[in-house]
């Protein structure tokens, strides 16, 4: 399966319909002194990142139209996606953004997991700068407006994240929204993308400082009814960052001794009704996409490497259906998921 034109013209559509939709909205907002009028008001606390439901989730959905508008540009929703982009991701917009995070309420606002998908909207605005030519010309002009604009918070978001590792003496293994090893995946792409070597030497020195020594991994502990991510696949995935293919694969060795075992097969159908457990569909597009790292970070003719591969494509064929079509505590989210398994390749 891949991020195809008639795939990626459903996700747009519907992150097009998100990223306008300030309710409703999950309200995450510290109150330092007493009742303040405008943190009601998600469109005034936050006018880039208002939709979606809630901040992050605005984040990877502006992350998902601008990775249809750089691999689609020539889809029937690229034209309404460059003037939604200019608009949020204007300098004014960023700034009060920015400032946010720069208030006592900001301190630690979405750290890691927004923190990571800034980061990683800031790349891929970076390879759509990156790619005059083939992006549309005036989608191509208008990213490096984007990209400058949404620059100074990723800086700053960059910073907080490195120092956060250096404090970081335990990682955060769960399988939702604090997961550590999840965040080091997106920032390294930053990292790498956007030339900050001293994040990318902080993360892999995270990486081998919290998981260096794991070793049989409990697999059949998973997934718990509320998982959007599987620690165990995650933190897999996030390793091979930290060694090269031949290192990595005996530490894998080590740490999925028997292979994948449960973690092999979907999670089971889920109350989609229910926003919390409907973050298992999430789980399913996740795996997808560990699995998938995972095989293409290990040595060619590795014996395991077919099996990953097969896991990947069970769960995208099973999670991509799920991502568009289904109630709103799913569908503001999960077609970025989907996107991310899927890669960029059209």
């Amino acid at each position: 399966m891949k991020l195809d034109p008639a795939v990626a013209s459903s996700f747009a559509r519907v992150a097009l319909a998100n990223v306008v939709r300030a309710f409703p909205h999950k309200l995450d907002h510290l109150l330092v002194v007493g009742p303040e009028p405008r943190a009601a008001d998600p469109v005034a606390l936050h006018p880039a990142f208002f939709g979606s439901y809630d901040w992050h989730s605005a984040v990877h959905m502006h992350w998902l139209l601008v990775r249809i508008l750089r691999v689609h540009p020539d889809l029937p929703e690229a034209a309404g996606i460059a003037p939604v982009l200019d608009r949020h991701l204007a300098g004014d917009a960023l700034a009060a953004e920015a400032s946010y995070f720069r208030s006592p309420a900001g301190a630690t606002f979405e750290r890691p997991y927004g923190w990571a998908w800034l980061l990683e909207l800031r790349a891929e605005l970076a390879r759509l700068d990156a790619e005059r030519g083939t992006a549309s010309d005036r989608a191509a002009d208008w990213a490096a407006d984007w990209a400058s604009a949404v620059d100074p918070l990723a800086r700053d978001l960059a910073t907080r994240l490195a120092d956060f590792l250096v404090t970081a003496v335990y990682p955060i293994r769960a399988g939702t929204h604090a997961n550590t090893a999840f965040a080091c995946l997106l920032a390294h792409d930053y990292a790498v993308t956007c030339g900050d070597a001293g994040l990318a030497r902080g993360i892999v020195g995270a990486l081998q400082r919290w998981f260096g020594s794991d070793r049989r991994a409990p697999t059949a502990y998973e997934p718990s009814l509320t998982d959007f991510l599987s620690p165990i696949l995650t933190e897999a995935a996030a390793m091979r960052l930290a060694y090269d293919p031949e290192r990595f694969a005996t530490w894998l060795d080590g740490f999925l001794e028997s292979g994948p075992g449960t973690l092999a097969m979907p999670p089971r159908e889920v109350d989609r009704l229910d926003p919390q457990i409907a973050h298992l569909d999430g789980l399913t597009l996740s795996r997808a996409w560990a699995f998938a790292r995972i095989a293409e970070a290990l040595p060619a003719g590795h014996a395991r490497r077919p099996e990953f591969e097969a896991c990947a494509a069970r769960h995208l064929e099973s999670g991509v259906p799920r991502a568009v079509g289904g109630d709103y505590v799913g569908e503001h989210w999960l077609a970025s998921f989907a996107a991310l398994a899927l890669g960029d390749v059209p």
